[in-house]
């Protein structure tokens, strides 16, 4: 086999990875740049992007938008293969804001093996913080590589298991997000998140509000047992209610009953969009009257202003369930210094959606691997500190 990095080596996102065999060229992930000029410049890859299709299929390990944003750029041609309860949740994410996704892929079954003339590949169901996300293990003839995608152990999916089931490889694709940065302590565990926030939220008798990705299902997870456990009502907006029915995961459907509600915060289109959660919706006056925890965003700032008209946002609270760097950005630190002058603290409740050191550690003594190939990093050289290997591969192109 030939794997070539073709764009995801020495940077953190835009993955392209070929792996190829005289007869079999499969393509793993196919993500836009993280900082991504407009239009999206795509690359000219002939037989992928361009020309007459020289790819046999591509593989998707999860939605994130630097591993599968460039996949409408695509030669229709050629077969796409991502999780089912994945593309769910692209699909409601696309109805909700009225555009297209293009593309209708084949769906992954954990450990179902798929085969493509002479390779198998075997997806492996991984936590990161995208929902449905997956390990790929390629293998031909006598060889295995495995391709990690974004990983982590600090989800709520037990890692354990998938270092139980995984064999031992000849080589690893390894992500290694979190090297290159300073803080190399240990994640800390969603669950424990939950505990975090029970105990502030406690402590204070204001309205609560949570900003964190909508596409983030264990982070809504937790904020709704957060909710249940202080008895507030978990107020969903529209776009996080649709991904999550849409994700079909551990968690109840807006309904009365299981103090899941649905608010809009105004228009046509959205008050249309509301219609379909008839039993769930809630309007302004109700929500004044009890306790709650809110998801919110940014763009509610007006909607928020009108709120704080009807109840005081003294002693409120604003859980931070993002990555911190966005703070940093303009716009959100005016809507932060907005939720500050209306008397909410800000409590900062996040966790990576990457795997830390120790995790890396323990997922490659696990596997083994005689050659590391590490991808999705700034910090490659980490990985030399592995003596029994054969070598850290930095080229672009190698045959095992």
């Amino acid at each position: 086999m030939k794997i070539s990095i073709i764009r995801g080596q020495n940077q953190i996102g835009g993955s392209i990875i070929e792996v190829s065999t005289d007869s079999t060229r499969i393509i793993l992930d196919i993500g836009i740049n993280l900082i991504e000029d407009s239009p999206i410049d795509v690359p000219q890859i002939d037989g992928l992007f361009c020309g007459a299709k020289n790819v046999d299929a591509v593989f998707i390990s999860h939605y994130h938008a630097d591993h599968m944003g460039l996949v409408n750029h695509l030669l229709p041609e050629i077969p796409v293969y991502m999780g089912a309860k994945a593309y769910r949740v692209l699909s409601a994410s696309a109805d909700y804001r009225g555009t297209h996704l293009g593309f209708y892929p084949e769906y992954l079954i954990d450990k179902k093996t798929v085969v493509i003339d002479d390779m198998c590949i075997t997806p492996y169901k991984c936590d990161h913080s995208a929902f449905d996300s997956y390990m790929f293990l390629i293998k031909c003839g006598e060889k295995t590589v495995l391709y990690t995608g974004d990983f982590r152990a600090n989800g709520r999916h037990d890692f354990m298991d998938l270092l139980q089931s995984l064999p031992e490889v000849d080589a690893v694709i390894i992500e290694g997000t979190m090297l290159s940065r300073d803080d190399t302590t240990k994640n800390i565990e969603e669950e424990f998140l939950e505990k975090i926030a029970t105990s502030y939220l406690r402590r204070h008798n204001g309205p609560a509000f949570i900003m964190m990705s909508a596409q983030n299902i264990d982070r809504i997870k937790t904020a709704y047992e957060v909710a249940k456990i202080t008895n507030r009502l978990f107020l969903e907006d529209i776009y996080t209610a649709d991904i999550t029915v849409a994700s079909d995961y551990d968690l109840p459907v807006p309904d009365k009953k299981n103090g899941i509600r649905v608010f809009s915060t105004g228009g046509d289109k959205q008050y249309a969009k509301l219609q379909k959660y008839k039993e769930a919706k809630i309007g302004k006056y109700e929500i004044a009257k009890k306790p709650f925890l809110m998801c919110i965003r940014q763009s509610m700032k007006n909607y928020l202003e009108k709120l704080s008209d009807m109840i005081p946002f003294d002693d409120g609270v604003l859980f931070y369930a993002m990555w911190k760097g966005y703070m940093e950005q303009p716009e959100m630190e005016t809507f932060l210094h907005f939720m500050r002058q209306k008397g909410i603290k800000i409590h900062i409740l996040h966790t990576s959606g990457h795997a830390d050191p120790q995790t890396i550690d323990a997922l490659i003594k696990d596997v083994t691997p005689k050659i590391i190939i590490p991808v999705h990093t700034e910090n490659a050289q980490w990985f030399e500190r592995y003596k029994n290997i054969s070598y850290v591969c930095y080229d672009k192109e190698i045959i095992i």
